[in-house]
C-alpha cells in the first residue's frame, strides 16, 4: 500500500495567509498542517509517501519536508499539478508512483486521529475502494453518504445535499486499488471545470465495489480560519 498526501490548490479562503506559503504548511498549533495527515499514514505502517502539490509554494514543501526524516522515514517523493484540476486529477498525478500497488489517499488539510492500521489490512484483501465517514452535526456542508434500507449498503453519494439523508459526512480519506487511474481518465470535468472525487468513488459505487468505514476519533478539515483555530485550539489544550 502506498501512501498519497494531496496538498495543492491556492488556499484562497485562508487568505492573506496563503499569499506567503501553502494552506498545507500553515501552523496547526505546534506543527505544520501536513505533518498530520502525513502522521496519520505513517502510524498506520504506510511508509512509501507521495505530495502532490502545485501553486507558487511548491518548492517550500521540501524546505519543510526534506526527506521525511521528521516522521522516521528514509524518503518522501513529490509530484506536481499544474492549475487546479480538483482532486481527482491531482491523484492521477500519482500513476507513476503507485505502480501496480494499491494506494491510500488524504487531503493535506485533514486532521484525522484514527489508527487506520487495520482498515488498511481489510481493504488490501478485497480491493475496490473504501471511503471514510465522520458523524456530523451539520451534514449539509458536506458530501454524505445515503443507505439503503437496512442502513448497511451505500446507494448513493451526494455533495451538500439541502436535505441529508443522512449525517455520515464523507471525509478527505480515500483507499483504491488500481483501476483508479482507468476510472479517472473516463470521468467528465463537472461544472467547476473539475474531476471531482465523488465522480470517482460513484464509478466504484456503480460497480458494488464500494465501502465504508466510519471514523470514531477527531476528525477536523483545517481549511477555514475558524476550523484552522478551533485545530490549534484543540491541539494546544492537549497538551
Amino acid at each position: 500500500m502506498k501512501g498519497i498526501v494531496l496538498a495543492g490548490g491556492l488556499g484562497t479562503r485562508l487568505s492573506p495567509l496563503t499569499k506567503a506559503t501553502n494552506k498545507h504548511l500553515l501552523p496547526v498549533y505546534d506543527k505544520p498542517m501536513i505533518y498530520h495527515p502525513i502522521s496519520t499514514l505513517v502510524n498506520a505502517g504506510v511508509t512509501d509517501i507521495l505530495i502532490v502539490t502545485g501553486g507558487p509554494h511548491a518548492g517550500d514543501f521540501i524546505r519543510v519536508l526534506r526527506n521525511g526524516e521528521d516522521f522516521g522515514l528514509q524518503g518522501l517523493s513529490y509530484a506536481y499539478q499544474e492549475g487546479e484540476g480538483g482532486i481527482a486529477d491531482a491523484l492521477r498525478m500519482a500513476k507513476p508512483f503507485i505502480g501496480d500497488d494499491m494506494c491510500i489517499v488524504i487531503l493535506g488539510d485533514n486532521i484525522i486521529t484514527d489508527d487506520i492500521s487495520v482498515p488498511i489490512r481489510e481493504f488490501e484483501s478485497i480491493g475496490g475502494a473504501c471511503i471514510f465517514t465522520k458523524k456530523v452535526l451539520d451534514p449539509e456542508r458536506f458530501g454524505v453518504v445515503e443507505w439503503d434500507e437496512m442502513g448497511i449498503l451505500p446507494v448513493s453519494l451526494i455533495e451538500k445535499p439541502f436535505d441529508p439523508p443522512s449525517d455520515d459526512a464523507i471525509v478527505g480519506l480515500y483507499m483504491y486499488d488500481n483501476t483508479v487511474f482507468s476510472k479517472i481518465e473516463n470521468l467528465k470535468p463537472s461544472d467547476r471545470d473539475e474531476l471531482e472525487i465523488t465522480d470517482l468513488n460513484k464509478e466504484y459505487l456503480r460497480e458494488k465495489t464500494l465501502t465504508v468505514r466510519e471514523l470514531h476519533g477527531t476528525w477536523m478539515d483545517c481549511g477555514t480560519f475558524e476550523s484552522l483555530a478551533l485545530a490549534t485550539k484543540t491541539f494546544y489544550e492537549d497538551k
